[in-house]
């Protein structure tokens, strides 16, 4: 492997192992004076066990984030994130913050596919992430047919400072089956993955690929908690993750 291949290839990996926040965004769209709190809780069982330049293993990393998320009237709604993770003979510590505006395309418009568009900035500590900030684009493509739930995020991204900006944009599609299987649970599967950058996709062998078999609960009218097991199908990236989220529905009801 060429050192310009390798250098790509750990570029990719860093930008995907995103163990803040493990989640495909659907179609939630956010009435004025409505609001979400959302709690993810993820744990890496299998992953990294030594440093790669600043960033420290991933094995045995646990990732807390707090996204409080505002409706701003019509189809724009803004996201704030708190980064904080416990490492191994470790506290508790800071890690980063993000923002998140957010877009959903009215239901007026009568599309045949719900769609939306999350931008989302990043500025984390490169004990975390090599790149101290970086900018993720992340549309929202839904369709429901019946109990079936279709979701993809064909989601872009690339550095703004750090040793991947001049890789340029990564390719990290992703995409969820559910089926309502009840009104309280809907099982499902996420699937993640990076494929490198845009000018130079690496072999499938050098991407990441994961598998995430889980679900969505309804705890009552507005607490969901989802929750999954994530399985790594390449050498790269991390091989064995629990992801967990709640999601606390605030102010106005929601449509």
């Amino acid at each position: 492997m060429s050192a310009t291949r390798l250098l790509f290839l750990c570029a990719a990996a860093a930008a995907a192992q995103d163990p803040f926040e493990i989640h495909i965004y659907e179609y939630e769209p956010l009435p004025l004076r409505s609001f979400t709190y959302e709690s993810h809780l993820n744990y890496v069982l299998k992953g990294t066990r030594i440093f790669d330049g600043p960033v420290a293993p991933m094995r045995n990393q646990l990732h807390f984030t707090s996204e409080v998320t505002a409706g701003l009237g019509g189809p724009f709604a803004v996201g704030f994130m708190l980064l904080t993770a416990i490492r191994p003979d470790h506290s508790l510590e800071y890690a980063g913050w993000r923002v998140l505006p957010h877009f959903y395309a009215p239901k007026s418009w009568h599309l045949p596919v719900r769609l939306g568009l999350v931008t989302e900035f990043s500025f984390q500590r490169t004990t975390y992430e090599e790149n101290s900030r970086r900018v993720e684009i992340r549309p929202i493509i839904e369709r429901h047919i019946g109990c079936l739930e279709l979701t993809g995020n064909p989601v872009f991204e690339r550095a703004l400072h750090g040793p991947g900006v001049s890789q340029g944009w990564n390719f990290e599609p992703a995409g969820r089956i559910g089926w309502r299987a009840s009104k309280t649970l809907t099982p499902s599967l996420e699937y993640y993955s990076s494929l490198g950058p845009l000018r130079d996709l690496p072999p499938a062998r050098e991407q990441i690929h994961q598998v995430f078999p889980g679900g969505d609960l309804k705890i009552g009218e507005r607490l969901t908690w989802s929750f999954g097991i994530g399985l790594g199908f390449t050498g790269t990236g991390s091989r064995l993750i629990c992801k967990s989220r709640f999601e606390l529905s605030l102010g106005r009801k929601h449509d």
